[in-house]
């Protein structure tokens, strides 16, 4: 029996790889615009409750907010730049310009790992936020005397 060989030649990109990014890309986009949405309704509740009664957690959320703000709009734009260069690189294979399709369909691969990285990067501020939250909570807690259960 004949071993099989493996051709390892000159690495094929087809029209279908970066099609297969498009749902993928899609679906990390409606959620990064989910976060922003939720980032907007934060904002809206912490104007009304700063409006209403000061509150010294207000000013640690803001801060918070501000960056989590900041790092959604990078991870949007990466992520949109991720997608677009995914359809250039789909041109470019359309076109029979395979070299020019796998450099696109690459800096589209860095792209959307950046966007990751960024959104890594949202979620490690957004617990940080329900910390403040908590402690907030807590404080409120022990300066009512309610007791506020065992640690976990």
């Amino acid at each position: 029996m004949a071993p099989t060989v493996i051709d390892c030649g000159e690495p094929h990109l087809t029209l279908t790889t970066p099609a297969l990014l498009f749902p993928a890309i899609s679906l990390l986009l409606l959620a990064y615009t989910n976060r922003f949405l939720v980032l907007a309704q934060l904002i809206r509740k912490l104007a009304d409750e700063e409006r209403n009664q000061h509150q010294e957690a207000n000013a640690r959320q803001i801060l918070l907010l501000r960056q989590r703000i900041s790092l959604t709009k990078r991870m949007q734009l990466a992520g949109v730049f991720s997608f677009l260069l995914c359809t250039l690189s789909m041109f470019a294979l359309f076109l029979s310009l395979e070299l020019t399709g796998m450099v696109l369909f690459g800096i589209s691969l860095v792209a959307l790992s950046v966007s990751l990285i960024y959104s890594l990067w949202e979620i490690q501020i957004s617990t940080n936020a329900l910390n403040v939250q908590l402690q907030d909570v807590e404080a409120q807690l022990r300066a009512s005397g309610k007791h506020l259960g065992g640690d976990a």
